[in-house]
């Protein structure tokens, strides 16, 4: 390894921007970066099961490109060269793209999604697939082909989901940056259990295409890191205008990295403290309001505001997510239930007894909902509540159903498709992450980034490390 990088432990504590400065000094090749990735995947992640399929030899290839490339003044952006995973839900070519179900378990696609090509595109190091839920919910599940993840602070405990091997992967610093799909939190969950930094951006910012669907009206793709910062990098190497995904919307990408300006002064956050203050665990609570607290340090002007009941937008999210699930899976489901997992049945049938009537109402109780938060902005830039309700949960097989221990805090940004931002605030007394949330105007990821970066320049629970075994 070069002498100037440091030794792996050292060299995996990097940022993207660090990891990029070393490569464009000569201090650090991308083939060294990818093979420490690839190390430190081999020696630790038998406890976790973070990956599903390690790309060994194609992110070795593309490492070596990626030196060339810089060698000769070739360079692609800040994601040049870095190593990334996908989760297994998003299409790659030629390589195994299972959802983690039975029913994928030889799917190997002609075609990789546009969020895998944009982010190779910019240079990045594929390093793996990720394990999820079975499809993106049907966990975690202990009776499908590969076992589910484990959270790397604790592998007695759930990393959270669907996108559970990458938030695990990215806090194992298995890889510096991961992309997962956030249908009702699928992305912020993780991240939360994780203690990194998962954004779930405005529907229609990411493509979807090439991503196996959960909800179509619902999905989005998002990246998930350790820093703010590196988030904002992440976000712009893969976002953008896809004509071939519906759910696209063209709209400009601003330069995110521009936005991170250390300050909030004056910036308006309403706190939507009845989000979380009964639900939530005690520790939760007291770890959210001392964030709080530093973003009133900070000169942002923050005041409490009340916006519609946690439970209108976890039914009218569910109501519409199980009916679009059943058209998903409805095939399937008639001609070979027994290969799904039992979680997934159980949860994919219930979609069959919807009534077109209800999914309606559903629809337009989900744009009431929409319209009286877009009100609120015109009072308030940004929204904070928790990012999750409790820490992680124990990894027990047929435990009690995390969906209902708990009402889903990450389920308004996912109806209302704004974006929102998860990143630590603390840890519980029994030493699992705890995790703050920002909900910002739609297509207003820089503002979103831009708190949570001024937040984590004033604290250091994003710089914490688990102790792998």
């Amino acid at each position: 390894m070069e002498a100037e990088a440091g030794t792996a432990d050292e060299l995996v504590e990097h940022s993207v921007l660090g990891l990029g400065r070393l490569m464009r000094e000569g201090a650090l090749s991308p083939v060294t970066l990818a093979q420490v990735c690839l190390d430190r995947i081999a020696r630790h992640d038998g406890a976790l099961n973070s990956f599903i399929t390690v790309t060994e030899q194609r992110a070795l290839a593309q490492a070596a490109t990626a030196a060339r490339e810089l060698a000769a003044g070739i360079d692609r952006g800040p994601f040049h060269g870095i190593p990334f995973a996908l989760k297994d839900n998003v299409d790659t070519a030629g390589i195994l793209s299972s959802s983690h179900s039975k029913i994928f378990v030889e799917r190997f696609p002609r075609e990789s999604a546009t969020v895998a090509d944009k982010l190779e595109a910019a240079g990045g190091v594929l390093i793996g697939k990720t394990s999820t839920f079975e499809f993106a919910i049907g966990g975690p599940s202990w009776d499908l082909p590969w076992p589910p993840a484990r959270n790397p602070w604790n592998s007695d405990y759930l990393p959270g989901g669907s996108s559970s091997g990458s938030g695990a992967a990215v806090g194992a610093r298995f890889v510096p940056a991961a992309i997962g799909t956030d249908t009702g939190g699928s992305v912020r969950w993780p991240a939360a259990m994780c203690g990194i930094t998962g954004l779930k951006p405005t529907y229609g910012r990411i493509s979807r295409r090439g991503v196996h669907p959960n909800t179509y009206s619902l999905d989005h793709c998002g990246p998930m890191t350790r820093s703010v910062e590196d988030c904002a990098v992440m976000l712009a190497a893969c976002a953008g205008h896809d004509p071939r995904d519906p759910g696209s919307i063209d709209e400009p990408v601003p330069d995110y990295l521009a936005a991170l300006s250390g300050s909030i002064k004056g910036l308006r956050i309403g706190l939507v403290r009845h989000w979380y203050d009964e639900e939530a665990t005690d520790e939760v609570v007291a770890a959210v309001d001392e964030a709080v607290a530093v973003l009133r340090d900070l000169g942002a002007i923050v005041e409490t505001v009340t916006l519609d009941p946690l439970r209108d937008y976890v039914d009218a999210k569910t109501t519409i997510s199980v009916s679009e699930l059943f058209s998903v899976h409805e095939k399937d489901m008639r001609t070979r239930p027994q290969d799904f997992g039992k979680l997934l049945r159980s949860r994919v049938m219930v979609g069959g007894l919807v009534r077109a009537e209800d999914y309606v109402q559903a629809m337009r109780w989900r744009a009431e909902l929409c319209s009286r938060m877009m009100v609120q902005f015109a009072r308030f830039d940004l929204f904070v509540t928790a990012g999750w309700l409790a820490p992680a949960d124990p990894a027990i097989p047929d435990g009690v159903d995390f969906f209902k221990k708990r009402q889903l805090v990450t389920m308004p940004f996912s109806l209302t498709g704004m974006p929102a931002l998860n990143l630590p605030c603390g840890f519980s007394s029994g030493g699992l992450p705890l995790s703050l949330q920002f909900g910002g105007r739609p297509f207003d990821e820089a503002t979103v980034l831009r708190a949570g970066d001024a937040y984590q320049r004033a604290t250091a629970w994003h710089l914490a490390k688990p102790e792998l075994a």
